[in-house]
């Protein structure tokens, strides 16, 4: 199947809590090249944090340590302890998420050599085609390595593979791949089949290991050579990521990542959910799950016990994020509708100016934006603050469908790829044009992908004015790429330029007005709520667009 036929391109951003009931919505320290050094640096602020990363995965708690270093190698970037823990907590995340993945361990782990080795063909085959750099088979394989060589050291992948295994075995094989297969390098396509092949006989003799295990390790990890953003994708995340374009859901309805110790933080509580219904609120914790304590649990631990099929009942244990009171909350699994835009309301009632929160891009926000401007011009909009903070993106179509909503003539967006039908300008067309007043764009350090091809686009043709902060930069297209018995590939295949041509990978795009963040978790909970008293950046667009109405 041709790809400009099957192609779905997608824009998403990974983060470290996933979507629950929506969706379903980081190595001990190792030997060898990667033994712990205890950091000697003058500066104590960098030695605090790498000690605490330290302690991060010493813990093995992968997805708290990946956060802390993203957010520690901001102050100190060019560190290479913090990028070096961040890397090994990214492999045993990825680890330890497949391993709590059911389609997975059911339908891909059970396989022969034979089959798992159909994968390894197409992943090398997709990258050559599609991939929007070139890619060579050594890097592919030697990343495929460095993730077989973590995952012989974390304890999800142990037990579940070789749970008797001889620690010395274990450890031979490690100084194995170390010295003789680290970065060895490999010819095109064949000669990495090879390459696995051999590894998969030597695992077998010494180990006792299936050969599906191992190549699995090289279909999955391998694509740790490409981006963030590109990944292969077990039947079930294939769904889940389906789902999202979709906004449909089975499921609670609800947003969570895990806390060590404290629970699953309920990062977001979709309205008219069953788990809104059953009085679950954003900032809450999960602590129990049908009675078993979820506290140690990590997300996709957890993610296991909340699925379930339509009408069956799941009982929750939650704890207030203040007080810490418990409550019972018990949960009938339905469909879940996830709206991108949860809020539309009028603010200021004096100047009337309108308010649209838009949480995602997905195949109905054009529809529901249609129905937002209704509702507002209905009301007496005269101007519109458009929040995307925390929007990670969506559908690059519903991007444009939206921005064609503000623009009457011009370049949306173009995207430049490695095939032909990945080079692409989208352009306005008038007769689509909703609004033509004034705009507030209020924008963050999580306004990514589709996000910033509205603030690029407002920015560029001067259509309205960025509030807030930096946004985070990812400035790449991802097409959904069938894969081979029900899985898929998630590939970065172009790159997106703003309507004057520029590309912010990496950058991002700066506000007009910037507003000092605020992270305090009270804020960010009546953020994520809709509620617009003490916003700050709200507060920032309320007042540019005041003064642009009194010139009027």
């Amino acid at each position: 199947m041709r790809l400009c036929n099957y192609l779905k391109t997608t824009i998403f951003l990974y983060t470290a809590g996933s979507v629950f009931g929506l969706v379903h919505a980081a190595d001990q320290v190792a030997e060898g090249r990667f033994t712990r050094t205890r950091a000697v640096s003058t500066e104590d602020g960098l030695t605090s944090a790498v000690e605490e990363g330290l302690e991060l995965r010493s813990s093995r708690r992968w997805a708290e340590a990946i956060e802390f270093y993203e957010k520690s190698l901001k102050s100190w970037p060019n560190s290479e302890q913090l990028k070096q823990g961040l890397r090994q907590s990214k492999v045993h995340f990825s680890v330890e998420r497949r391993y709590a993945d059911k389609s997975f361990v059911n339908n891909m782990l059970p396989m022969s050599r034979v089959e798992a080795l159909v994968y390894l063909d197409d992943v090398l085959d997709k990258v050559r085609q599609y991939y929007v750099d070139s890619i060579s088979a050594t890097d592919f394989i030697a990343h495929g390595t460095e993730s077989l060589y973590f995952a012989l050291n974390n304890e999800k992948f142990l037990q579940k593979n070789i749970p008797y295994g001889e620690q010395e075995s274990i450890s031979q094989f490690r100084r194995m791949l170390r010295d003789q297969y680290w970065n060895k390098k490999v010819n095109g396509a064949e000669g990495a089949r090879r390459t696995v092949i051999e590894l998969s006989d030597y695992a077998q003799r010494d180990l006792k290991l299936s050969a599906s295990a191992i190549i699995m390790e090289f279909v999955f990890g391998g694509c740790n050579s490409l981006d963030d953003y590109s990944s292969y994708l077990t039947p079930g995340k294939l769904d889940d990521l389906y789902n999202n374009i979709d906004g449909q859901f089975v499921g609670i309805g609800i947003e969570m990542k895990a806390e060590s110790g404290k629970g699953l933080l309920l990062v977001n509580v979709l309205a008219e959910s069953p788990a809104a219904e059953g009085g679950a609120q954003i900032g809450d914790y999960i602590v129990e799950i049908d009675g078993r304590d979820c506290r140690k649990l990590s997300t996709e631990e957890a993610a296991t016990m909340l699925q379930g099929q339509p009408n069956s009942r799941v009982r929750l244990t939650l704890a207030d994020g203040t007080t810490q009171e418990e409550r019972v909350a018990t949960l009938t699994r339905r469909s879940v509708k996830v709206r991108s835009i949860p809020v539309v309301k009028i603010i200021d009632s004096a100047n009337r100016i309108g308010y649209i929160r838009m949480t995602g891009f997905q195949k109905n926000t054009a529809e529901e934006l249609d129905a937002a401007l209704t509702k507002l011009r209905r009301e007496g909009m005269e101007a519109l603050i458009w929040d995307v903070r925390g929007n990670p993106g969506g559908l690059l179509t519903a991007a444009v469908e939206v921005l064609d909503r503000f623009m009457g003539n011009g370049v949306i967006v173009s995207t430049r790829g490695r095939v032909q039908d990945q080079n692409t300008t989208y352009s306005a067309h008038s007769d689509a044009t909703d609004w033509t007043g004034p705009l507030v764009l209020l924008v963050d350090g999580d306004s990514a992908s589709a996000s910033e091809i509205v603030a690029g686009a407002v920015n560029d043709h001067r259509r309205g004015t960025i509030v807030g902060r930096k946004t985070y930069g990812k400035w790449s297209v991802q097409s959904i790429l069938p894969g081979h018995a029900d899985t898929g590939f998630r590939l970065t295949t172009a790159k997106f330029y703003s309507p004057n041509g520029s590309t912010y990978g990496k950058i991002g795009i700066q506000p007009h007005v910037q507003v000092a963040d605020d992270s305090d978790r009270l804020a960010q909970r009546s953020k994520a709520r809709g509620q617009i008293e003490d916003d700050r950046d709200v507060e920032a667009g309320l007042e540019t667009l005041r003064k642009q109405l009194a010139k009027r």
